[in-house]
């Protein structure tokens, strides 16, 4: 059964709400600035200049999350060992390898005509609120004093970090390598669900088995995990979780992770949509977005509204980054969803025997370049380190027996390739034309960009840096002798795009929507999502009614199966002799399909897709390669529904065998789980959403309630519009939505779980969770009047003379 956890104390929530108006004095503004927050935590921000609209964002964002904001300071600047110590090292190193090192200036004005002054007021908006909790250390946030710190001081270089984005594919390249060397090319091909175009996974002498069993990512994939605290960390005792209990909080989130690595494509990702005039009641066109991330406490989104002399844009984007990446302003509408695009690649070189700091190059033996840096390191000596790189890329792996090295390509290293960053430049945009021209500037990660605008156009271009490879796939590493190179990067505009589909709408959901003929396949990603979320938006979008906002928050929300669809039907004509699991077969067959929380031929459903995958799996993948292949949903679909020889000689009697096998071990599941009645069963009580602060495993039982958000029921599965993983927690998902009507920008919908504050203390720190795991929004008012009429508190910013 899940728990209610009760809102924070009513006494701990008074004590922090703000008065009805306050007055700041603030160095580094320029003039006088106001902000007025909603009763739901969204600053909307005044300002009469363009460098005091970004200093505020900065200074009430770093107000707002200064906690995230030192974690994340931390992980950009490969400083995490002089907070936690020794075990940090190998993260910081990774940081440190993979840093932005090439011309600042130029990155900073890739982003904004102005990006560099734009970028720059926010770091000192940021900093002048550091410096107020330094004058006031009252205001620090309890995590703070938790740990003994106090944060420090912003650059733009920070701004810019790669570290917290969705970057690429080197992880997968292993992994396919490995099953190549297990299997060979055409088993891990027909084993898995390349698409649109068949990909060469042939692999070079060069590298061999007893190297892919190295770990040739490890500074790669040490400063791309998510950062853990423990017990020790924290200053006071009586506040620490106890060692056991704590160990078995890690492992769990440990494997947590390491399973959602392998299935991220199902996880992360977002739905959007656009819907042009004549399908919707106002006659304007419509656009919806929720992206899906991890789901966190605080929120990984950020919320506000910024208004100055040419701007007036609302929306949501990261709390660390300037302006709004999803979101509107006056003229039009954009949002975005994962769109496939690889841009790493895994290097192997040739090692001089003398010497592994020279590596084989079109013949011609080349020396990588060192950089040497200092880690400090809390409770030990500072460490002296040695990053390398190749003409390519950072180093990740040396093994001067095997004469090896391995290096990471990044298109995301290059001038550009801040995450969401590019966005700036959209805030503004006024036409369709425009905000194609900026889509340009968005290098990362790769996108499906929508727009809808008030002159009635709808359209959508996919964005990203895309490298050309002539000669391979890039799923499998290759040499880096000078034999595959990339040839250059293909124009963003000659993506795959679209103006005003004849449909009237257009959805993505991370699948494959590239118009067959495109004419550029090898700039095209070869794994994709399932279609089921963008298949049923798709249906829904084509009933040809004319839809309302609501009918849009109920997409968003949905938890129809398609999946479910195909499946349950395929249980009609059987019959167990388990009178138990002949009545889990008649639920699944009188079923709706909908993953609903109160039903419980979901909670037999859930677990019944998730056996299914499993047998499936031991059926038709050999157990040596089962670490690094894993089935897509669409896989399973299709093998049940058309059987062929790898289920056996008789494969519809196989099929018929799996299907009750795995409904047999789907009844004793949720037996388990729910109790020997399966009528009193609901989905809710074994799906829930408990949102975890990342002090959360370090800190005792009592403590953790006050941090952690939740547990609170959900519905869906992985495959479901509203996205919500295939574990019993949801770990991953939608916590940020929105849906805008461009007749009347007030008429907008919005909600960002599970608050805008990253203080505990605060009154919107959880104070959107249960609308959100209700499947709910709050309305995101645009004009003055509206804004107003559910104040939480006005803010009145001056400089200091």
């Amino acid at each position: 059964m899940v728990k209610r956890i009760p809102a924070v104390a009513i006494a701990l929530a008074l004590s922090f709400l703000s008065t009805a108006q306050e007055k700041w004095t603030i160095p580094g503004l320029q003039q006088e600035v106001e902000i007025l927050v909603d009763q739901w935590g969204i600053p909307h921000i005044y300002a009469k200049t363009e460098e005091d609209l970004f200093f505020a964002q900065g200074y009430y964002a770093a107000k707002d999350r200064l906690f995230q904001f030192e974690i994340w300071r931390r992980q950009a600047t490969g400083t995490v060992a002089e907070l936690l110590g020794p075990r940090e090292l190998k993260r910081d190193i990774g940081s440190r390898l993979f840093r932005f090192r090439g011309d600042m200036a130029r990155e900073l004005q890739h982003y904004h005509p102005r990006g560099q002054a734009i970028i720059t007021a926010f770091v000192k908006g940021i900093n002048a609120y550091i410096q107020k909790t330094r004058n006031e250390p009252g205001l620090l946030p309890e995590e703070f004093r938790l740990l003994g710190i106090t944060p420090g001081f912003w650059t733009p270089e920070i701004v810019v970090s790669r570290h917290q984005g969705l970057l690429g594919n080197s992880k997968e390249e292993l992994s396919i390598a490995r099953a190549v060397a297990l299997l060979g090319p055409e088993k891990v091909e027909e084993l898995s669900w390349f698409h649109p175009n068949k990909p060469d996974l042939s692999m070079d002498t060069l590298i061999h088995r007893e190297l892919l069993a190295k770990d040739l990512l490890e500074p790669y994939n040490a400063f791309r995990r998510p950062l853990q605290f423990r017990p020790e960390d924290l200053v006071a005792a009586n506040l620490r979780n106890s060692g056991e209990a704590y160990h078995a909080l890690a492992l769990e989130a440990e494997q947590q992770w390491e399973a959602e690595q392998r299935i991220g494509k199902e996880i992360i990702g977002s739905n959007n949509w656009i819907v042009s005039g004549k399908h919707t009641q106002s006659a304007y066109p419509m656009l919806a977005n929720d992206p899906h991330r991890a789901l966190s406490a605080p929120s990984l989104r950020y919320m506000a509204h910024l208004v100055a002399p040419g701007w007036n844009v609302i929306g949501g984007g990261e709390p660390t980054i300037p302006g709004i990446s999803i979101g509107h302003n006056e003229h039009g509408a954009w949002g975005l969803t994962i769109f496939s695009t690889d841009a790493e690649d895994l290097l192997v070189y040739e090692t001089h025997p003398d010497n592994p700091d020279l590596y084989r190059y079109n013949g011609k033996w080349e020396k990588m370049e060192v950089v040497y840096d200092t880690i400090f390191v809390k409770g030990a000596a500072p460490e002296r380190v040695a990053l390398r790189y190749t003409r390519h890329g950072p180093v990740v792996f040396q093994d001067k027996e095997m004469k090896r090295a391995c290096a990471v390509r990044c298109g995301w290293l290059e001038i550009g390739g801040s995450p969401y960053l590019a966005s700036l430049r959209m805030n503004q945009c006024k036409t369709w034309e425009e905000f194609r021209q900026a889509c340009q500037y968005s290098h990362i990660p790769g996108e499906n960009m929508i727009w809808a605008d008030k002159t009635g156009q709808i359209g959508w271009q996919a964005v990203g840096v895309t490298p050309i490879r002539r000669n391979w796939s890039g799923l499998v590493p290759v040499p880096g002798d000078g034999r595959y190179e990339w040839d250059g990067y293909l124009p963003i505009q000659e993506r795959p795009h679209l103006l005003n589909p004849e449909a009237g709408y257009l959805a993505t959901a991370n699948e494959n929507v590239t118009p067959p003929g495109y004419p550029y396949p090898e700039a095209l990603g070869y794994s994709w999502s399932d279609p089921y979320r963008g298949d049923r938006a798709s249906e829904f979008l084509s009933s040809g009614r004319k839809f309302s906002l609501m009918d849009m928050a109920q997409l968003q929300t949905d938890y129809l199966s398609l999946a479910a669809r195909q499946l349950s039907p395929l249980l009609k004509g059987l019959k167990s002799d388990n009178p138990i699991v002949e009545k889990a077969r008649l639920l699944l067959l009188g079923w709706d399909h909908r993953l609903e929380r109160e039903s419980a031929a979901a909670a037999l459903y859930h677990a019944w897709e998730n056996a299914l995958r499993d047998l499936l799996t031991e059926r038709i993948v050999p157990a040596p390669a089962r670490p690094y292949l894993d089935l897509q949903l669409k896989q399973v679909v299709d093998l049940l529904v058309l059987p062929d020889g790898r289920l056996g000689t008789d494969p519809l009697k196989s099929r018929d065998s799996i299907l009750l096998e795995a409904l047999a071990k789907a009844v004793a599941q949720m037996t388990q789980k729910l109790g020997k009645d399966m009528a009193t069963w609901q989905y809710g009580n074994y799906k829930y959403a408990l949102i975890k602060h990342p002090l959360s495993d370090a800190l005792s039982e009592t403590q953790r309630k006050s941090y952690d958000v939740g547990p609170l029921p959900r519905g869906g599965n992985a495959g479901t519009v509203n996205n919500t993983g295939n574990g019993a927690n949801q770990t991953h998902g939608a916590t940020f939505r929105l849906i805008l009507d461009t007749a009347d920008w007030d008429h907008a919908l919005a909600t960002n779980s599970p608050g805008q504050s990253g203080d505990v203390r605060h009154p919107h720190y959880r104070n959107l969770f249960e609308i959100w795991a209700n499947d709910r929004y709050f309305p995101l008012f645009y004009s003055l009047k509206k804004i107003e009429s559910v104040l939480f508190t006005k803010i009145a910013l001056s400089p200091a003379r």
